[in-house]
């Protein structure tokens, strides 16, 4: 049986579209998150980045893997139910940690999240991922956006660098270029969603998000989550995250001690 915050019909959604709601994922660990989020602004990380460009307004800041330094959001990987649902959705028998992602518009921060897909910025293949992305305040606008079924694209998107512009990788023809899924009709899926909903999105669904107009600030937290068929990967330049020292080689399952399983049947 499916753990008690989904259904069947979630893990269908997920199969099928590449993203699925899950409410009340983080629920009880908002104020948990929230702290580990202050920490993360107050100490950033070494991949920390401010994505505004001179002369625009707000503040837009992020972040990853700093789930061990950051207490609180390793106590949330441990203690919240994220790992079981993970599983269910992945249809997967063990659930690895890749890592976090901490993402905050502050108010007045017209400048949206570029449309993505993360996959290909990572160097990790396979089929059973998911990532959550939840929000530690209220949004309607500024919520995650997803194009439903672009999981299953023939071609990767192509990855580009968000205050640059410029493409990540210089073998332009492996991918397809980044769409206009408002402009081309795509079909997009978005919540309104209370602080401890989750978004769970497949690696390879494109996304993305407004910018936050409002008069609150919009604080994420991410989880990135490998199951079974998770394999070590090469690209044609640098990852995002980078991980380097990793020793891993083409094929190989991530090395536990740095990739933890959190969960097993």
């Amino acid at each position: 049986m499916p753990h008690p915050l989904i259904t069947q019909d979630h893990i269908d959604t997920y199969q099928r579209d590449g993203v699925v709601l899950v409410k009340g994922l983080f629920a009880d660990h908002v104020e948990t998150l929230r702290a580990g989020v202050e920490e993360n602004m107050g100490t950033p990380g070494p991949y920390a980045a401010e994505n505004l460009k001179a002369g625009e307004g707000g503040r837009f800041f992020d972040d990853y893997c700093n789930w061990t330094r950051i207490s609180a959001f390793a106590d949330v990987i441990e203690n919240s139910p994220a790992k079981e649902v993970a599983a269910d959705l992945m249809g997967s028998n063990q659930v690895q940690v890749f890592h976090d992602h901490v993402l905050v518009k502050e108010p007045g921060t017209s400048k949206p999240t570029p449309w993505h897909s993360d996959g290909p910025y990572y160097f990790v293949g396979g089929q059973q991922n998911v990532s959550f992305w939840s929000p530690l305040d209220p949004v309607t606008d500024a919520s995650l956006r997803c194009v439903a079924g672009s999981h299953k694209w023939a071609k990767p998107v192509l990855p580009t660098r968000w205050l640059s512009e410029t493409n990540f990788y210089p073998n332009e023809e492996d991918y397809m270029a980044v769409p206009d899924p408002d402009a081309e009709g795509m079909e997009v899926r978005e919540w309104a969603m209370e602080p401890g909903d989750a978004v769970a999105f497949n690696y390879n669904t494109l996304h993305g998000a407004r910018g936050n107009t409002a008069t609150s600030r919009r604080r994420a937290f991410s989880l990135r989550l490998l199951g079974d068929d998770a394999r070590y990967v090469e690209r044609p330049g640098p990852t995002s995250p980078p991980f380097p020292g990793h020793d891993m080689e083409p094929g190989q399952r991530l090395r536990e001690d740095w990739f933890p399983v959190i969960f097993s049947r």
